[in-house]
C-alpha cells in the first residue's frame, strides 16, 4: 500500500534538450486560420511546445494566412509544422507526388516563419534529395541546423509483430527525431511501442486507439521525447486532451516512484473514475495516477501489471465475477459474494481481491429505506447484482432476483436465500424498493431502460448506473411519483473505500464527491 510519506511528484530525470522544457505538445488543428489563432493562444497558457497542423485548414488561403499571425506573434514557444498527406492519415488535399511537393512547400514556409521543427512522413522520402534541396537548401539536416526534423510513421491498421526493427531502420535515414505511431488492438501492442522510446533520447513513441491510451499518458516516463494532446478536434484515434494530460493525468510529472492505478473493463471510456481518483491523488500529494484500461482478455491486461508497474485497480463489467480465477488471496466477504471491484497488487506480485459495491449499496439505501424488513426487486444477476443481493440480505431484506437469463436469477437468489421472479410477474406484484443492476442505460446509451413504467410499482427505485446521473429508468419512475436514487451515490462510495484501501489514508471524500458531480452535471447541460 501507499504509505502517509509516499513522495511527491519529481521532474522526471532525462533530457529535454530537443524539444525545450516543455514535453507535453499541444496539437492545434481547425479549418480555419481564426479557430487555429484561437488554439494557439489557449495552448500557450499550458505548454512551449506545440504542433500545428497545416493539412487541416481548409485551403492554401488559409494556411498562408495563418502563418502571417504566426509571424506576428514572435513566440518563444516551439513549434512543429506538420502538413500530412491523406496517405499519411491527414487532410492535404493533393495527391501523389503533388501532395509531396505541397507538403514541403508549405513546411517550407512555416521554417522561415519561425517553426523550429518540420515533420516530414517517411513516404515522403520517396522524393529524390535534388526535391528537398529546392525547398531545403542544407539537405540533407545538420545535427544542429534549422529547422530541425521529426521523421514520423504512421500504422494505422495495426502494430507489427517487427516494430522493434523500425527504429535501427529509420536511424539510418536522415532526421533528427523519429515518430513512431502504431494503432494497438491490445494493452501488449502499447507496451511495445513504449518500448520503442527506452534508453533513446530521439524517439517519439505513440500508441494509438483506446487500448493505447494509458500508455499515452506512461510515454513520457517510459522515455518518449514528447506526447501530443488535442487543443480542438482530436487528430488521432485514443488521443487525450491538453488538459486531460496536464491536469488530470499529469504526464509530464510522472516517474518511476509513480504509482500506476487503473480501471479495467469493456466499455471503460465512460468512466468518471480517473477523475475521482486522479483529483484525490494530487490533493494528498501522492505520486500516483489512475488511467482507464480497455480490457478485453484480463490475461492481457495482467501480463502488464509488472511492466507498467500496476499497484492496484478497479474492475468493471464485464469482469467482477471472472477476475476471482486469477486471484491469489480475496476477503471473505468478496469470496462469499463471488464479485470482486477491488485488486491490490501486494509487493510479491500476488494479487488481493475485494469488494466495494457492497459498501456502496449500503450508503447509497440506508438512509433513504429501512432495508430489514423490505422486500427489494434487483433486476439483473451479474457482479453488481450479486454485491446488492448480499448487501441487502445482510442488512435483513427480502431479495428478489429477476435477470434476463432465469438460471442466473434462480442461482443469486439460492445464494442469498431469496426468491426468483420472473419478468411477467413484475408488473402485478408491489415492492418496497427496486434496484438495476445491469448496464442497460449506461452512457452513450442513455436513453434506454431495463424496465417499462408499468413494471415499477414500489416506493423508491436505486439504479446503479451513475453516467448519466439522471437515466431513462429514473425519468419514468419520477414521472410516476416514485422517489429516486442516483447510481452516484453507490460510485462514490464504493470509490473512496477503494482509495482508502490502496492508500491507507483518509480519502478526501467531500472533494471527490463535487468533482463526480460537476462533470455529470456539466454532461446534463450539453
Amino acid at each position: 500500500m501507499v504509505q502517509a510519506n509516499v513522495s511527491p511528484f519529481e521532474t522526471p530525470p532525462m533530457s529535454t534538450s530537443l524539444f525545450g522544457k516543455d514535453r507535453i505538445c499541444a496539437v492545434v488543428a481547425a479549418s480555419t486560420s481564426r479557430e487555429m489563432r484561437k488554439q494557439l493562444r489557449y495552448s500557450l497558457r499550458q505548454t512551449r511546445l506545440v504542433e500545428l497542423r497545416l493539412d487541416w485548414l481548409k485551403n492554401d488561403l488559409e494556411i498562408m494566412q495563418f502563418a502571417g499571425a504566426l509571424l506576428e506573434k514572435r513566440s518563444r514557444a516551439t513549434y512543429i509544422a506538420t502538413c500530412r498527406t491523406k496517405a499519411g492519415g491527414g487532410k492535404l488535399a493533393a495527391n501523389g507526388r503533388g501532395a509531396i511537393l505541397s507538403q514541403l512547400f508549405f513546411l517550407a514556409g512555416y521554417a522561415k516563419f519561425g517553426c523550429k521543427w518540420c515533420d516530414i512522413e517517411l513516404q515522403s522520402l520517396k522524393a529524390p534529395p535534388e526535391v528537398f534541396r529546392v525547398f531545403f537548401p542544407h539537405w540533407p539536416p545538420k545535427p544542429s541546423g534549422q529547422p530541425r526534423f521529426i521523421l514520423s510513421s504512421h500504422l494505422w491498421d495495426g502494430t507489427p509483430a517487427n516494430i522493434d526493427r523500425l527504429i535501427p531502420k529509420l536511424g539510418k535515414l536522415d532526421a533528427n527525431a523519429i515518430k513512431i505511431a502504431a494503432h494497438c488492438n491490445s494493452i501488449a501492442d502499447s507496451l511495445r511501442v513504449l518500448a520503442l522510446a527506452k534508453g533513446k533520447k530521439n524517439v517519439i513513441a505513440v500508441p494509438m486507439g483506446e487500448f493505447g491510451l494509458p500508455a499515452r499518458v506512461l510515454a513520457l516516463r517510459e522515455g518518449s521525447a514528447l506526447a501530443y494532446a488535442a487543443v480542438g478536434e482530436k487528430t488521432a484515434p485514443g488521443q487525450l486532451t491538453l488538459d486531460e494530460m496536464k491536469n488530470l493525468y499529469r504526464a509530464d510529472k510522472l516517474n518511476r516512484k509513480t504509482r500506476v492505478y487503473g480501471v479495467i473493463g469493456d466499455p471503460v471510456s465512460h468512466s468518471l473514475s480517473p477523475l475521482m481518483h486522479n483529483l484525490a491523488f494530487h490533493q494528498r500529494k501522492i505520486n500516483a495516477v489512475y488511467l482507464p484500461f480497455l480490457v478485453r482478455d484480463l490475461k492481457d491486461f495482467l501480463r502488464a501489471i509488472k511492466p507498467l508497474g500496476i499497484a492496484g485497480f478497479s474492475v468493471t463489467l464485464p469482469h467482477k465475477e471472472k477476475i476471482l480465477r486469477y486471484l491469489d488471496d480475496c476477503d471473505p466477504l468478496a469470496a462469499t459474494i463471488g464479485a470482486v471491484n477491488t485488486v491490490v497488487v501486494r509487493g510479491n506480485g500476488k494479487l488481493y481481491g475485494s469488494n466495494t459495491d457492497y459498501v456502496g449499496v449500503l450508503r447509497a439505501l440506508e438512509r433513504r429505506v429501512s432495508l430489514c424488513g423490505s422486500r427489494v426487486l434487483i433486476f439483473g444477476a451479474g457482479g453488481v447484482a450479486r454485491a446488492v443481493a448480499f448487501a441487502l440480505a445482510q442488512a435483513g431484506s427480502i431479495v428478489c432476483i429477476c435477470a434476463r437469463r432465469m438460471g442466473e436469477a434462480e442461482k443469486l437468489a439460492r445464494a442469498v436465500g431469496g426468491e426468483a421472479v420472473a419478468r411477467a410477474r413484475i408488473r402485478k406484484e408491489f415492492f418496497d424498493a427496486i434496484v438495476n443492476a445491469t448496464p442497460v442505460g449506461m452512457h452513450p446509451k442513455a436513453g434506454e431502460s431495463p424496465l417499462r413504467a408499468d413494471e415499477l410499482n414500489c416506493r423508491l427505485v436505486f439504479d446503479t448506473v451513475y453516467r448519466p446521473m439522471k437515466t431513462k429508468l429514473l425519468q419514468l419512475a419520477e414521472k410516476r411519483g416514485i422517489e429516486t436514487v442516483s447510481g452516484v451515490e453507490m460510485f462514490i462510495a464504493q470509490g473512496t473505500a477503494q482509495w482508502e484501501i490502496w492508500t491507507d489514508r483518509r480519502a478526501p471524500v467531500a472533494l471527490m464527491r463535487k468533482a463526480v458531480l460537476k462533470a455529470l452535471r456539466d454532461e446534463g447541460k450539453a
